[in-house]
This record gives structure tokens, C-alpha cells and sequence, in this order.
């Protein structure tokens, strides 16, 4: 990866950390939001047969996860072709 000037290479950097840092508080949100904080409200609804706080805390985390990982392949993908440090 080779950046015209270092200003670009700090641009490049702030914008992937802020990427990173907002999928992260979403992920945590979600786990522990849903599956602890929430269980509570979450369970008087019923999603496949399961209380929705229980499957959150077993399921739904985990398909959040590996949805905000096709997210963040998708966003530092266009981040690279927009510092035009991308990969052919």
C-alpha cells in the first residue's frame, strides 16, 4: 500500500478507524444491548418459537457480526479506491 504524501496516508487512517470504531460500538450494542441489558423487554416477543432476548443472545449476535463484516469489506473497499490505494 503506497500513499501519495503521508496527509493522505493520515486521511486514509482516520476514516478506516472511524469505520472500525463505529462497526464496533454497533456490534456491542447489539450483543450486549440485545442479549443482556434488553433480555428483559426482548423476551416477551417471540421469534421462531424462541423469546427474542434469548435468541439475540445465542443467534442474532452472531449473524450481526458476519453481516458488519461483509459491511466493513464493502466500505474499506471503497475507502481504497478513494485514497486510490486499492488492489486490482
Amino acid at each position: 500500500m503506497s500513499f501519495e504524501n503521508n496527509e493522505k496516508a493520515a486521511g486514509y487512517w482516520r476514516e478506516n478507524l472511524r469505520l472500525v470504531l463505529s462497526l464496533l460500538a454497533i456490534w456491542a450494542a447489539v450483543s450486549f444491548g440485545c442479549g443482556i441489558i434488553l433480555v428483559d423487554v426482548l423476551n416477551e416477543i417471540t421469534f421462531m418459537g424462541f423469546k427474542l432476548g434469548f435468541w439475540f443472545a445465542q443467534q442474532g449476535a452472531m449473524y450481526v457480526f458476519v453481516a458488519l463484516i461483509f459491511v466493513y469489506v464493502a466500505k474499506a473497499n471503497a475507502l481504497d479506491k478513494k485514497y486510490n490505494v486499492h488492489e486490482d
